[in-house]
């Protein structure tokens, strides 16, 4: 890919929620050394409401994967609050990516998609890492995905 990736977000038109912030003891993001560790984000919207609901009984898979994009766009948010730009990403490294789905669902990896769809097309193949898409009975405020992260940025 020839453009960088704060080019890439304008040309693929993506409008980035406000960065979240802390909803408890926590930070959303910490750098050290020339990793930056993203902690767990949920699907925050522009309108800074969350979706919710779990898949399989409430969303679609459709849907699901439609909330992972969103988490990823708020991670991206997150990111470029952290490093002031998203240029300074080498390389996403792990996704842990945990969908709030019901107990017979079994397309988590294809709802976590959304995420590393959107990784891949903001940072090429440099956005494509190790990734585990799991299940849970339950997320925080009943968000349908949570995503946690670990990047190699500059130092």
């Amino acid at each position: 890919m020839s453009s960088t990736p704060e080019k890439r977000v304008q040309e693929l038109h993506l409008t980035l929620p406000p960065a979240p912030k802390p909803v408890a003891v926590y930070k959303t993001a910490v750098k050290f050394g020339n990793l930056l560790f993203v902690s767990g984000h949920g699907p925050l919207k522009a309108d800074k409401t969350l979706i919710t609901g779990r898949v399989g009984k409430d969303l679609n898979t459709e849907q699901g994967k439609e909330a992972a994009r969103q988490t990823g766009l708020a991670i991206l948010a997150t990111i470029k609050e952290q490093l002031g730009s998203l240029d300074k990403v080498k390389k996403l490294l792990k996704t842990y990516g945990m969908v709030n789905c019901t107990d017979d669902f079994l397309e988590q990896p294809k709802v976590i998609n959304g995420f590393s769809e959107l990784m891949k097309d903001v940072f090429g193949d440099d956005g494509v890492g190790a990734r585990s898409a799991v299940g849970h009975n339950s997320l925080p405020g009943n968000i349908a995905v949570e995503i946690e992260c670990i990047f190699e940025v500059e130092a």
